[in-house]
């Protein structure tokens, strides 16, 4: 069915563009060339108001472009690319994550996995690994109008030879591996940094160069080699940079000079990552110069655009992917020469926006957008417009003077006449599908942004998000609980947005089991695991932990108490009566902190007394330290131990079951 499909495209397409065209003479069609750059951040330029990165290309373009500050992308690079190709939303194409590098699932295969863990309350959809053959690309449509047609650096789309470029419209190619990143950054490309060949990567058609060539640099080349063989006819360049994706190489002596240099800001300092975006501008102003040069520049649509935000979560002290690269696995050159320039720092910083590649934040989704087109975009000129992955489809086709396809739906609108400053665009909402890593879907709407999940997260318990990007940029008020109508005016936008795209929706997990809660038995094992003794003993006895005191500082600690606070605590105890308190961490302390505690007292009662307080704390606590009156030789009873917090994430023991 899928060679039919494909066949069928090749045959019909040429023909169908042929029907839709309007431009009257065919060397007056104009150029487009999309640069897209990986994991790049709004902040990452100087043309965006970086003071560490030194990108003098993104700024020349931006003085000759339409800069957009509320343009937005997709948390993960696979969707967003998917979404340019078909003007639709990662809803409707069904490529929700970055996984176009493994093999797509047979087609009679549940969109939903077998299970799920019994902590989430809810079964999250599969995303597609590759983009659906079905779809007709934009690249298609300009081939089947005369275009010639390149894709030249990272698909990320699709592992098998029918879901490549060639299958989708390119007729000129060259790409590699089916990775996130490249094998490597310099050539030979195919081998990894020991030296091993990584035949197994070696999919697409990327060819080696000389030694040490930098893949930046030969994406450069494959480039203006493709402008300068159809300089006389009408051409679609989708040149993909693999920059600035891990694995991170880099020229040394770009980062030996920002190794020396300090950001006026504070908030940048990542050396690796300036050296990476210095090169990805000198692949930038190469092209920029051979237009020039070719006299192509006024004839052409340049768009320079990012996938996703920038990368705030490699390289840190609690990544847990980088933690477990020890000496002997492949990546641990990379990750080692990685912290030789750059410490423990994560790649970039988008301060102030919140978080970045992976989030729903801004940080996560909002990035640079440039368009030139000379004689049609103002120079220097600026927008608010909210726009989208979606909207380079229709964009691209109202400049070029071609119909949508018939019968392919396209869920962007064309931002030509805000380019061209005739019109505003005739839309305020864009929305963002994200049913992976911290599911949520999200809308911006105007000033106002709302983030809506399907259950709460052990550091994102609020379920509603809501903040005025006008006022609060960073995202750090949520005015959801201030303001339900906006927050219900906004759900029904997210409401009729799902009507209309209709995606594969979370579904229950028939296996939840609500925090706290364990369906096995309460055993000496499961508590020895989970309660850890300090300077007293404890044993299972008559429906109670019976505690012997041995040391002058007795507690019992966990990790399991991981929670966002303020956090209650609930205690069935019995004993002689005394002062204790309970300490705790946050997971950003590396030790407990003085003073960080919570009194309590158990009272001077017979029987078990029934005892509760409050950990006065908002960060999410790490481990939490129980302690006990200081009587050496007393012995205490609990009967059940239970933290709360204010959104219901619940841990408990029940000794008596």
């Amino acid at each position: 069915m899928a060679l039919f499909l494909m066949f069928w495209k090749k045959i019909s397409l040429p023909l169908l563009a042929l029907a839709c065209i309007t431009t009257a003479n065919a060397t007056e069609k104009p150029n487009v060339v999309l640069f897209l750059v990986d994991d790049m951040g709004w902040m990452d330029t100087s043309a965006y108001g970086s003071e560490y990165y030194e990108t003098p290309n993104m700024e020349r373009l931006a003085k000759q472009s339409m800069r957009f500050t509320d343009a937005y992308a997709v948390p993960l690079c696979s969707p967003c690319r998917a979404s340019i190709l078909s003007g639709q939303y990662t809803s409707r194409h069904g490529v929700t994550s970055a996984s176009g590098h493994q093999p797509p699932a047979e087609e009679d295969t549940s969109p939903y996995p077998a299970k799920a863990s019994p902590n989430s309350q809810f079964i999250y959809p599969k995303s597609k690994n590759y983009l659906d053959p079905e779809i007709v690309t934009i690249a298609e449509v300009l081939k089947g109008a005369g275009y010639r047609t390149a894709h030249l650096g990272k698909w990320h789309l699709g592992l098998m030879p029918q879901h490549w470029p060639e299958t989708q419209g390119f007729e000129t190619t060259w790409h590699a591996a089916p990775d996130p990143g490249p094998p490597s950054y310099f050539s030979p490309y195919g081998v990894s940094p020991e030296g091993n060949p990584t035949s197994k990567n070696r999919v697409g058609n990327i060819t080696d160069g000389p030694d040490g060539e930098y893949i930046t640099d030969r994406l450069t080349d494959e480039a203006i080699k493709f402008v300068k063989s159809h300089k006389d006819e009408p051409f679609f360049l989708n040149l993909w940079q693999y920059g600035v994706h891990g694995p991170w190489g880099h020229k040394e002596e770009y980062t030996k000079y920002f190794s020396e240099k300090e950001d006026p800001r504070g908030e940048q300092a990542n050396p690796i990552m300036a050296s990476m975006l210095k090169s990805v501008d000198d692949s930038l102003g190469r092209l920029l110069d051979t237009l020039d040069e070719l006299k192509l520049t006024e004839n052409t649509l340049f768009i320079f655009y990012s996938d996703n935000g920038g990368n705030t979560h490699s390289n840190t002290p609690n990544s847990k992917q980088d933690n477990l690269i020890k000496p002997g696995h492949p990546k641990y050159p990379q990750l080692r020469d990685w912290r030789k320039w750059a410490g423990p720092l994560p790649p970039t910083n988008n301060a102030p926006l919140r978080e970045g590649k992976g989030r729903i934040y801004e940080g996560g989704q909002r990035v640079p957008l440039m368009v030139r087109w000379p004689g049609h975009i103002e120079p220097g000129s600026e927008s608010d417009t909210i726009v989208g992955p979606i909207d380079l489809y229709p964009t691209i086709l109202d400049a070029v003077g071609l119909e949508k396809p018939e019968g392919h739906i396209v869920d962007g609108l064309s931002i030509l006449p805000v380019l061209e400053q005739k019109s505003d665009l005739d839309r305020d909402t864009l929305f963002t599908w994200f049913p992976h890593l911290i599911p949520a879907v999200s809308v911006r709407s105007g000033d106002w942004k709302l983030i809506q999940r399907w259950e709460p997260h052990s550091i994102y318990t609020e379920v509603r998000e809501l903040y005025n990007l006008k006022d609060d940029i960073g995202e750090t008020n949520n005015l959801a609980s201030e303001m339900p109508e906006k927050v219900a005016e906004l759900e029904n936008l997210i409401t009729g947005f799902i009507a209309d795209t209709k995606p594969f929706e979370p579904k229950p997990n028939p296996d939840y089991r609500k925090p706290g809660t364990n369906d096995k038995p309460l055993t000496m094992e499961r508590i020895e695991a989970e309660l850890k003794a300090r300077m007293c003993q404890y044993q299972l006895k008559d429906g109670a932990l019976s505690i012997t005191i041995t040391g002058h500082s007795p507690f019992l600690g966990t990790a399991r108490v991981r929670m966002p606070g303020p956090i209650s605590v609930e205690m069935k105890v019995k004993g002689p009566t005394g002062e204790a308190h309970v300490d705790w961490k946050t997971v950003e302390q590396k030790d407990f902190p003085e003073n960080q505690s919570a009194q309590y007292t158990i009272p001077d009662k017979a029987g078990f007394q029934n005892i509760s307080f409050e950990l006065p704390t908002q960060a999410n606590t790490a481990t939490v330290r129980l302690y006990l009156p200081a009587n050496k030789g007393a012995g205490y009873e609990i009967k059940s131990l239970k933290f709360t917090n204010t959104t219901g994430l619940e841990q408990t023991w029940d000794f008596t079951k």
